[in-house]
């Protein structure tokens, strides 16, 4: 299995483990989805936490050629695997149980649109959040064109996705994109005590205010990554997202001909 999961009083932690980067793939995801829906079908836990192992929260996807497929191949971002990965996306809106994303390492591409499904972020100074897109020549995915603006405003969403810059931790608690910002070795701590905070409270009342504040939140996303999937997979067939990859590979700014 691709994740941990353990309960610490009243609040479950889904772990991460596919160290160093935890690179997206929807078994991940759908993982993680089981482990929420799971939480929210009993009473044991009342609010929980996403970490994970290694240096990065989440890589995002491994565009050395897009998602892998289920035969082990590779396709295209916005291909059918893409697609399996947004539909484990909008079921993480779903959920009733709070969740807190512990971000003590880079949240880049479809990581950030993980962290950013989470009901509250908590990171730290040497963490990066990046909606990195459009430097790769492709459109943005996993719900980040819903998420993004739900919880920072459209004008930052516009900066945040257009100009695809690298946010340290505490950058990223100034515009909105995280909650918290604690030394790097207290996120995990600092999460679950946050998680604790929520899990004091009235559990019924805690799921309702929950499904409140979400409410509409899944089909949102499900109707916003339909639209990113296909964008991706048009785009990148295009001679710029091919520089694109090439040019984050290389660490270089993209030399891009509108092509």
């Amino acid at each position: 299995m691709s994740i941990g999961i353990e309960v610490e009083g009243n609040v479950g932690i889904i772990e991460m483990q596919t160290p160093p980067h935890n690179f997206l793939t929807y078994q991940l995801v759908e993982a993680i989805a089981d482990a929420l829906e799971a939480f929210d079908a009993g009473s044991e836990v009342r609010a929980a936490v996403l970490c994970a192992e290694g240096r990065s929260f989440c890589a995002g996807a491994n565009f050395g050629g897009g998602p892998a497929s289920e035969g082990g191949r590779r396709e295209p971002a916005g291909g059918p695997s893409t697609g399996r990965l947004y539909a484990a996306a909008a079921r993480l809106c779903a959920v009733a149980t709070p969740f807190v994303a512990a971000v003590h390492g880079p949240a880049i591409g479809g990581g950030l649109g993980l962290a950013m499904v989470a009901t509250l972020r908590v990171t730290c100074p040497e963490a990066r959040f990046s909606a990195n897109f459009a430097a790769l020549g492709i459109h943005p995915g996993f719900g980040l064109s819903v998420t993004v603006p739900e919880v920072i405003g459209p004008s930052r969403a516009a900066e945040v996705l257009l100009t695809a810059k690298r946010y340290k931790g505490d950058e990223a608690v100034a515009i909105g994109l995280a909650d918290r910002c604690v030394p790097a070795d207290q996120v995990r701590d600092a999460s679950i005590a946050l998680a604790g905070e929520i899990a004091v409270n009235a559990p019924l009342a805690v799921r309702s205010i929950s499904r409140t504040l979400r409410r509409g939140l899944a089909d949102r996303v499900r109707e916003a990554t339909e639209h990113e999937a296909a964008e991706q997979l048009r785009l990148s067939a295009t001679e710029d997202a091919r520089e694109g990859m090439r040019a984050v590979n290389e660490r270089r700014a993209g030399n891009f001909t509108f092509s």
